[in-house]
């Protein structure tokens, strides 16, 4: 085949094509983000997702099919969703000392980010099946999905959410906590998991390791109990 539409053509069909772009757009996003010498703004997931979005456009590649040939990444968010379960295991006894504390900051920051963006929906009239979409939007991928299934609301949405709320509070987070003058590694971390989950956590990581010890286990917990309150709230809106 010579024609480079029959080449496409062929190419699109094959799995791996959407993987190894996937791959390769993350290693640009990450090199990218180094030479920026490591900025939030030139957070490595966002640019990832700009290289994919603008070549899917070109191409004019459904997401399904791109889906389809990159779901082993998908797939690999639950194990390593787990496998952030090692930073509490790690960190158990600093936890203990600070029991009432990140309990305090997992209530207030669970509950704010379900009700919160429950109120703006509302607001904004929006249907009952966004709103579903829509509650989870603070905690890891697979988790969120699950939740909005269980919800009635569209699984595809809340991925979308869920991948913005990561990448903005990323991007937001060390300014703004330095803004607001708050040193303890601890309390960043914690606070950056909860709200921002595992891009948040990775971003966590890039700063400080116990920043992203606590990301981690911020993460984790939220998960576990926005899949509790989560039905519960979106019932009171109901």
């Amino acid at each position: 085949m010579t024609d480079p539409a029959l080449i496409w053509s062929y190419l699109t069909r094959e799995p791996l094509l959407w993987l190894t772009a996937t791959l390769i757009a993350y290693w640009l996003g990450a090199s990218f983000f180094q030479r920026m010498g490591r900025q939030s703004w030139a957070n490595p997931v966002l640019v990832a997702v700009i290289i994919l979005a603008v070549l899917l456009w070109i191409t004019g590649t459904s997401y399904q099919t791109y889906f389809e040939g990159a779901k082993f990444v998908h797939f690999m968010l639950g194990p390593a969703t787990v496998a952030l379960g090692m930073p509490l295991y790690d960190n158990l006894r600093r936890v203990r000392q600070a029991a009432l504390p990140l309990i305090a900051a997992l209530l207030a920051g669970s509950v704010t980010a379900v009700v919160s963006v429950l109120l703006i929906a509302r607001a904004f009239g929006l249907p009952q099946v966004m709103m579903a979409s829509m509650a989870p939007k603070s905690t890891t991928a697979p988790v969120a999905i699950g939740i909005a299934e269980r919800l009635g609301g569209e699984p595809t949405i809340a991925a979308v959410l869920v991948l913005l709320t990561g990448v903005f509070g990323a991007i937001i987070a060390t300014p703004l906590l330095n803004a607001l003058g708050i040193r303890d590694w601890r309390a960043r971390g914690f606070s950056l998991g909860v709200a921002a989950h595992g891009i948040g956590t990775a971003r966590a990581f890039q700063v400080n390791e116990t920043a992203g010890a606590f990301a981690g286990i911020g993460m984790g917990l939220n998960a576990v109990l926005t899949a509790i309150i989560a039905p519960l709230i979106l019932h009171l809106f109901g």
